[in-house]
């Protein structure tokens, strides 16, 4: 059984992507989010609730203790937070990441000029690559709800296709990543339809 750690965890791609894992899946999650009281658990007999921030070094090392993935879905000051991250995965010994990040801070979007706007994603993708982890940032288009499971995937250097995703199928994509620790390992992969 899998044990994932996700941090951020009341985020709407977060939320969406604990339900993949609970129906698709038998992992074991450890939610990871500021304000406890602001989610549910919803299957208390394989899921558990942890209140804490992501820049809180000792309480992200206690809540990776026994876990095999983190899966990081976070917003604020991104960069402090991977820097937190990174170390605190050195220190609890963990190796595998998936972090959420955002189309376009590699200026990759034909047509597209995010600037600034994308500083804190761009920062913090910076800071996971430069990192010995065995890291997958996802870089995914603006969210759909179509309940298709339909993306394609382009790395780092490539021209991004598509502008959309739907949020079924970056979860399945996050699951997929979650279960196989060697797919798409120290990549940066935009997703989109």
């Amino acid at each position: 059984m899998t044990r994932v750690l996700i941090l951020g965890a009341n985020g709407q791609l977060a939320r969406h992507t604990t339900t993949f894992f609970l129906e698709r899946t038998d992992a074991h999650l450890t939610l990871f989010l500021r304000r406890a009281s602001r989610l549910n658990n919803p299957d208390p007999a394989r899921t558990s609730i942890v209140e804490g921030d992501a820049t809180d070094r000792e309480a992200l090392i206690a809540a990776m203790n026994g876990q095999d993935v983190v899966y990081a879905n976070l917003a604020g000051d991104m960069a402090k937070q991977a820097r937190t991250i990174v170390a605190a995965m050195h220190a609890a010994g963990l190796k595998r990441l998936i972090f959420i990040s955002s189309m376009g801070i590699y200026g990759e979007v034909p047509g597209e000029k995010y600037r600034s706007l994308l500083d804190p994603y761009r920062d913090s993708a910076t800071v996971i690559e430069t990192s010995s982890l065995d890291y997958t940032v996802l870089r995914p288009g603006w969210f759909t709800q179509d309940s298709k499971v339909d993306y394609r995937i382009t790395q780092k250097g490539e021209p991004f296709q598509g502008h959309d995703v739907s949020l079924n199928s970056l979860s399945d994509l996050i699951v997929k990543l979650a279960l196989s620790p060697t797919l798409h390992v120290r990549c940066s992969l935009g997703v989109s339809t």
